[in-house]
């Protein structure tokens, strides 16, 4: 007959020809089997399927071989750093568990304290927790934050360079002769929109070009937020010549808005991004942006975490660099007069 149920451990000892306590010193690592038996267990454990339950392992090793990474929401940047997170836990021989919190809708706050209540202990043995916005409590198990809440984060961080970024691809606007410069900022509660919006108003500063306030505008690093932050500069009277946006996902959303409008990018109206996600390559025109490295970030943040749980020494707190992507979206500005209606 057709074996429809989950296999237990009970099926891999007679399948194998030996003990249930065998079976369990195979699959929990222990001494005490021989090399020969162990090999022929473990054949027998592939062939049938059995996969032993990560919380009975975990009360009887203290350690379920499982990290975590919880993000908000799978967006670009998470997927992307997903990448970096799946390279770096290649022949470790621990497990991936990705938990998402986007079913919790609105109620976003502290979804990183319930969400870890839920797994740490039992299920995971440490976790990598992306835009966390709970940065100063003890979560009871190691973790790492990449691109944290604003503020001083008691946790270990992996972020990038987000000032210097920001410079950058606001002094590349201003390179070009730009001085009607608009901003669509990110997530007020993250340090890295807090840093971006920063490095943009020290290099007009720098620059002795004054901030306009009407056109630094709020687009949550989200589409819907920035096409609406877009609309509201684009349709103003005195439009902006350059915008820089704080991620690439809202420079795409400014790009479709100018379209909407009949401008055309970079003639019109310059973009730059941050992020140099793949859908910055891709964008039409291809979008000038600042690179953060994405998948390094999260090789870092397992790398960091692995250390955590073995108590090994090493940084706490890296910052890794950015720079500046030329490519299609940026050109001088349209004749004076040009960029108003």
């Amino acid at each position: 007959m057709e074996r429809t149920a989950r296999p237990t451990i009970r099926d891999v000892a007679d399948r194998a020809g030996v003990s249930v306590a065998t079976v369990s010193k195979v699959i929990n690592r222990r001494y005490g089997v021989a090399a020969a038996t162990y090999a022929h267990v473990m054949r027998v454990v592939e062939e049938i399927g059995y996969q032993a339950s990560l919380v009975a392992q975990s009360l009887r090793n203290s350690q379920t071989m499982v990290i975590g990474v919880l993000v908000a929401d799978l967006e670009p940047f998470s997927t992307e750093l997903l990448k970096g997170v799946a390279d770096a836990i290649r022949g470790t021989g621990y497990e991936l568990l990705v938990y998402s919190a986007s079913g919790l809708g609105d109620s976003h706050d502290g979804w990183e304290r319930r969400s870890l209540s839920r797994l740490s202990g039992t299920l995971i043995d440490g976790a990598v927790v992306v835009t966390p916005t709970v940065v100063d409590v003890n979560f009871g198990t190691p973790v790492v934050a990449v691109d944290p809440h604003t503020g001083t984060s008691a946790l270990p961080t992996v972020v990038a360079d987000n000032l210097k970024g920001a410079v950058l691809a606001t002094e590349h606007l201003i390179g070009l002769g730009h001085t009607r410069i608009a901003m669509v900022t990110g997530r007020p509660d993250l340090e890295s929109a807090r840093l971006r919006e920063q490095g943009f108003r020290r290099a007009m500063k720098r620059a002795g070009i004054p901030v306009d306030e009407m056109l630094v505008v709020r687009g949550d690093y989200q589409p819907e937020p920035s096409a609406r932050a877009a609309r509201r500069l684009l349709d103003a009277p005195a439009r902006p010549t350059a915008v820089f946006a704080a991620n690439d996902v809202s420079a795409i959303a400014v790009m479709e808005m100018a379209r909407e409008r009949g401008l055309a990018v970079p003639r019109d109206l310059s973009v730059v991004g941050f992020d140099n996600l793949p859908e910055s390559a891709l964008a039409t025109p291809p979008l000038t942006t600042v690179e953060q490295p994405v998948r390094r970030m999260g090789r870092e943040a397992v790398a960091m975490l692995l250390r955590l749980i073995n108590g090994t020494d090493g940084k706490t707190q890296i910052r890794l660099p950015t720079r500046l992507v030329q490519r299609s979206t940026t050109a001088a500005p349209p004749p004076r007069g040009k960029g108003t209606r």
